[in-house]
């Protein structure tokens, strides 16, 4: 059965010349004076399956990732041109398939070590346990982050984080309760302990105890709200020049008669300090495009989902340093020194305590005479009232209306909000700022400068929502090709309870995109996790250049503290 009359890559085409003519972006004039006839000869699309659609989600996730990945792909196309002058009369065609895109947006769930992935319990064996707080591990204590009703009929999602005794506590629940280890148990005590607070009186609670709960609101409430007001004056992303003193910064020499299909970002170094998803995105994008990226975190003391380590840590080597320790600071700071890129995935204001924010690096920047890009991402942004919050991928899809749009429209007899499946926010909100770097990259090369690169989840949402939802044939059609379980969902369910469901109904009608043939998957050994990864392939594909990764994943702390390339 065909959907008539709707195109995903006309579709992915409309949002993609929105985007580039949206003058809040401020992009190069190289690409947003590109035409609808300019894209035709720059980018082939692949895949287009409009009577396939299978994501149970009314918003056009598949086309947004699709029109970002676009973007992402004209700025190779310019760097590629700005670094190999030789290749700039060459034709560089862009080939993008359209369900590689969507892919993209849920690539940890399509991850595996030996073939066992996200929802396998054995793989635990193969990760380093870095969920120091058994905030993942123990059901009771990970559903401390999930969506509750609350006493006045309203939604709350309390989020404990990677730590979750603070929010347990806090609605008047024991850090750990041994008794329970049932799913629909553990539901039932903490939908009760929310259900004695008003949502209001929650929120009071939530904001003294420092924790990343928020209710949830649907759209127009957003809009009206004052965090919602700055939002939607602000650009999905942002590139803020820093200092403009600096020279340009000579890319390292590359013999394209050497190396054919030279990688646009190598020689480019990277120190990235991020956790879960949306933060190592970036580090993981520029490392598909050749930047020598090590990420630094500290295992001993900061908790990690150790899965998401699998995919996110791909093509980087990771370190371990303690930036409060006087000697691993001395450490941090000589490759500080190397580095042109840092990335910040931090609640606004950490890394600034620690001593290496964006202005510091204005003023190393200049004291060494190269510029730095910094690129940060957070939940909320980096002004207004909720900027200084903490937040994850459900907060800022209960904070925007993205999962009452979910939940109306999955099961509207509910009338509920829902969590989408897969954390498609993060990596959404990952390629943004990816993005903004790349613009940065190119334009320090241009003129010189330190720059600072930021986007938030809820950024990403705003823009999500703004390019409108599925027809209403189309949306039935889709939910036709889903399994039952996918409408036995409901707002309770875990963010991993609902995902599993929905990749288990997809998996069922598209079996070809999960057949492990390895055509959208890379296959690498890895001695850090003990067997072989499989990993989602960089999704952009140029003729002239080469996207791949450089090294095989290694779960945190594997390497030592150095450039390793």
């Amino acid at each position: 059965m065909t959907i008539p009359g709707y195109s995903q890559i006309k579709e992915t085409k409309r949002i993609l010349l929105k985007l580039l003519k949206d003058p809040k972006l401020n992009l190069p004039n190289e690409i947003s004076s590109l035409s609808a006839s300019d894209l035709d000869g720059l980018i082939k699309y692949t895949n287009e399956q409009p009577d396939q659609i299978v994501l149970p989600c009314r918003l056009k996730e598949c086309e947004v990732a699709s029109a970002l990945k676009s973007i992402e792909a004209l700025y190779s196309q310019l760097i590629t041109n700005q670094r190999f002058p030789e290749f700039a009369s060459k034709s560089n065609i862009v080939t993008l398939d359209l369900q590689h895109c969507l892919m993209f947006l849920f690539m940890a769930y399509l991850a595996s070590v030996d073939d066992m992935t996200k929802l396998d319990k054995k793989v635990i064996k193969r990760l380093r346990d870095t969920d120091l707080n058994k905030a993942q591990s123990i059901t009771y204590r990970r559903m401390s982050a999930n969506l509750y009703k609350t006493k006045d009929e309203r939604y709350y999602h309390i989020h404990g984080s990677l730590d979750a005794t603070t929010t347990l506590n806090m609605i008047g629940l024991p850090g750990f309760d041994d008794s329970l280890t049932d799913y629909d148990e553990v539901v039932k005590v903490i939908q009760a302990a929310v259900a004695k607070f008003n949502c209001d009186d929650l929120e009071k609670l939530n904001v003294e105890n420092r924790q990343a709960g928020v209710e949830c609101i649907k759209y127009n409430q957003f809009l009206k709200s004052e965090q919602g007001k700055i939002t939607e004056e602000k650009p999905f992303w942002e590139v803020d020049i820093l200092e403009a003193e600096t020279p340009p910064a000579e890319y390292s020499p590359i013999d394209t008669k050497v190396e054919k299909r030279p990688q646009i970002l190598k020689g480019i170094k990277v120190l990235e300090l991020c956790r879960i998803i949306a933060g190592p995105t970036i580090g993981r994008i520029l490392a598909e495009y050749g930047a020598e990226v090590l990420k630094v975190t500290d295992s001993e003391h900061l908790p990690d989902v150790p899965f998401f380590q699998v995919d996110g840590n791909m093509g980087k080597h990771c370190c371990d340093l303690n930036l409060k320790n006087s000697e691993d600071r001395l450490v941090f700071e000589e490759l500080l020194k190397d580095a042109d890129i840092v990335l910040d995935g931090y609640r606004l204001g950490a890394i600034e305590k620690l001593g290496y924010g964006p202005q510091v690096l204005k003023e190393l920047a200049i004291k060494r005479g190269k510029g730095y890009i910094y690129a940060s991402e957070n939940c909320f942004g980096y002004e207004g009232p909720y900027s200084g919050r903490p937040g994850w991928q459900q907060i800022a899809d209960c904070y925007s209306g993205v999962a009452w749009i979910q939940g109306t429209n999955l099961i509207p007899e509910n009338n509920e909000p829902m969590i989408p499946p897969f954390p498609m926010s993060d990596y959404g909100t990952g390629c943004m700022v990816a993005i903004a770097v790349l613009d940065a990259v190119y334009q320090r090369a241009k003129k010189g400068g330190s720059y600072w690169c930021k986007s938030s989840l809820v950024q990403y949402d705003s823009l999500l929502i703004k390019q409108g939802l599925y027809p209403d044939d189309i949306w039935e059609q889709i939910k036709s090709r889903q399994s039952p379980d996918v409408f036995k969902l409901r707002y309770y369910d875990s963010v991993d309870k609902i995902s599993s469901t929905c990749l288990r109904s997809m998996k069922a009608f598209k079996p070809d995109l999960f057949d492990g043939d390895l055509k959208y998957m890379d296959e690498w050994q890895s001695e850090g996790f003990g067997g072989m990864v499989k990993v989602l392939k960089p999704v952009v594909h140029l003729d002239l250049t080469r996207n791949e990764f450089n090294c095989t994943s290694r779960p945190n702390g594997f390497d030592k503290p150095e450039w390793w390339m």
